[in-house]
């Protein structure tokens, strides 16, 4: 894996395959200008051109700038599948492609199909490395391997709950986190990883930990918040209410949210979905939901953040902006030419 300075922040940026790839890699290559680290570019047939597609041309488009998947998953994908396409990346971008993986929420969902469990996802990860470093599997009656293995391919786990962060920490190459930058949840998500590194006898402190969050350079922090509802209803619904109570953000959202499509995170149409989840998130909600897990604020408080979790072990961060289905231009101009600079004469990076 390229890498700035050792031992430094990684700051990347969540790309959604929204368009061409042949025009996305444009944004790809300005971000590279800028000086970010990384780009990921999240993975669901029905919402965006494949992943793979768009990372292949970034590969051959870029020099510098890491390239990760976050995240694609092993249930629309087998894990042979999986293999080849993250090989055939490899060989394209040496040392710079990480293969993120999770259970599938926003692929499995659309076309009515189930999360991976967690034994699902340790032995899908398992066949998947096995083969991407040349061992041989038992297909049922067939036994085969990967020809031309791609031996190195980093492979990271996305995870929020706590048994699927234990298997991040036991087997997986690194941890994508997804409780986004509060103090208190990045406490026990940590703990976690550490808990399942500790049952695989691997030190937790070798094991890259990057953390997702939603981020926008701003003056009004209130109103950047209040685009962020459907994202706090969002966790509420799927099971993180707790982490949100203790933020004070006491909210009760029901499993099916009518109106919103194909789900909250991913709306088509985001000022409706804002509008609808206002039902259950107060404008005071979404301000200190902004405060609390993301990074929204001026270029110098969110600098003040990102020094905040390289202290406290974090290893790398990918930011996103509001919307699936456009490309995070703003976000990236006003990080590049504004955190990233004061991170790197500051000694953040």
């Amino acid at each position: 894996m390229t890498a700035p300075e050792d031992g430094a922040l990684r700051v990347g940026i969540r790309i959604p395959p929204c368009d061409r790839a042949d025009r996305l890699v444009e944004t790809v290559r300005r971000a590279e200008r800028l000086g970010f680290d990384q780009v990921w570019f999240p993975d669901s047939q029905l919402l965006w051109r494949d992943v793979f597609t768009v990372l292949t041309a970034a590969a051959l488009a870029t020099e510098r700038i890491g390239l990760g998947s976050a995240v694609t998953n092993l249930a629309t994908r087998h894990p042979a599948v999986v293999a080849s396409a993250a090989r055939s990346v490899a060989e394209l971008a040496p040392g710079r492609f990480v293969l993120g993986l999770g259970v599938g929420n926003s692929s499995v969902g659309p076309v009515g199909m189930r999360p991976s469990t967690r034994a699902e996802m340790r032995a899908g990860l398992t066949l998947l490395k096995a083969l991407l470093d040349g061992e041989e599997w038992d297909f049922g009656s067939v036994r085969s391997r990967l020809r031309d293995p791609g031996p190195g391919v980093p492979v990271h786990l996305a995870a929020s709950g706590p048994r699927n962060l234990q298997l991040a920490g036991e087997i997986a190459d690194g941890v994508i986190l997804l409780s986004g930058v509060s103090p208190r949840t990045l406490a026990g998500a940590t703990a976690q990883v550490r808990e399942g590194a500790a049952v695989a006898g691997r030190p937790a402190g070798t094991i890259p930990l990057t953390v997702s969050a939603f981020c926008a350079v701003t003056d009004d922090v209130t109103a950047a918040a209040r685009l962020l509802k459907p994202i706090c209803a969002s966790i509420a619904q799927n099971g993180g209410a707790a982490s949100l109570a203790l933020a004070g953000i006491e909210i009760d959202v029901p499993a099916r949210v009518h109106g919103v499509y194909p789900d909250l995170v991913h709306a088509e149409e985001w000022d409706a979905a804002v509008k609808i989840c206002s039902e259950w998130v107060s404008d005071a909600d979404a301000l200190r939901f902004a405060e609390e897990f993301c990074l929204v604020g001026t270029a110098e408080e969110i600098t003040r953040k990102l020094r905040a979790l390289h202290a406290g072990g974090v290893t790398g961060v990918f930011l996103q902006h509001v919307g699936s289905y456009d490309l995070p231009t703003e976000l990236i101009e006003s990080v590049g030419s504004g955190v990233l600079p004061a991170l790197a004469t500051g000694g953040g990076r």
